[in-house]
C-alpha cells in the first residue's frame, strides 16, 4: 500500500513509481498538572486561664526613736553631730545670761535606729494561655491520624 506523503507532493516526486512504502506517525504526548484541592482546615485559637499563687517576700520597716537627755553644762563651742553606734546625736544649745555670757550645752537629741522585719504573705492571681487546636469536619477521618497540628501543606 502506498500512501502519498507530504513531501512527495512538495517535490513533485510521484510515489507510485517509488516502491518505499511510507506510513504516517503520530506521535502522543502527555500532559500533567496539579490543581490544589482543600482536604480540611484547622483552626487555633487561644483561651486565658488563672491559677491562684501564694508569694512571700520580706518587707523592712524602719522607724525612729528620739530621746532627749538633758546635760546642762558650760561648753566654749557648739559641740560637732556625733555618732555613737547606731545612735546619731545633735548637740542643742542655749543662750544663758549670766554676769558673762557663756555657751550652755542644755540637752543632747540622741535618735536610734530601729529595723523590723515582717513576713508578708498573699494571695495573687496569675494568668496563663493554652492553645486549641481543633480540625474542620472536612478532614477524612485517617488523614488525621498520627499528624501534628499542622495542615501537612
Amino acid at each position: 500500500m502506498t500512501l502519498p506523503s507530504d513531501n512527495a507532493q512538495r517535490t513533485g516526486h510521484d510515489p507510485a513509481t517509488d516502491s518505499t512504502e511510507v506510513l504516517r506517525l503520530h506521535e502522543e504526548t502527555a500532559r500533567v498538572s496539579k490543581e490544589a484541592r482543600v482536604s480540611g482546615e484547622v483552626s487555633v485559637s487561644t483561651r486565658t486561664l488563672t491559677r491562684d499563687e501564694l508569694v512571700s517576700q520580706d518587707l523592712a520597716h524602719t522607724h525612729v526613736e528620739v530621746t532627749t537627755v538633758p546635760i546642762g553644762r558650760a561648753v566654749d563651742a557648739i559641740p560637732p553631730v556625733r555618732e555613737e553606734g547606731d545612735v546619731t546625736i545633735f548637740p542643742v544649745m542655749e543662750e544663758v545670761l549670766v554676769v558673762e555670757r557663756r555657751l550652755m550645752l542644755k540637752e543632747e537629741v540622741h535618735i536610734r535606729k530601729v529595723r523590723t522585719i515582717e513576713r508578708h504573705q498573699e494571695t495573687v492571681t496569675l494568668r496563663y494561655q493554652e492553645a486549641v487546636v481543633s480540625r474542620s469536619s472536612e478532614t477524612p477521618p485517617d488523614a488525621g491520624a498520627g499528624k501534628s497540628a499542622s495542615t501537612g501543606q
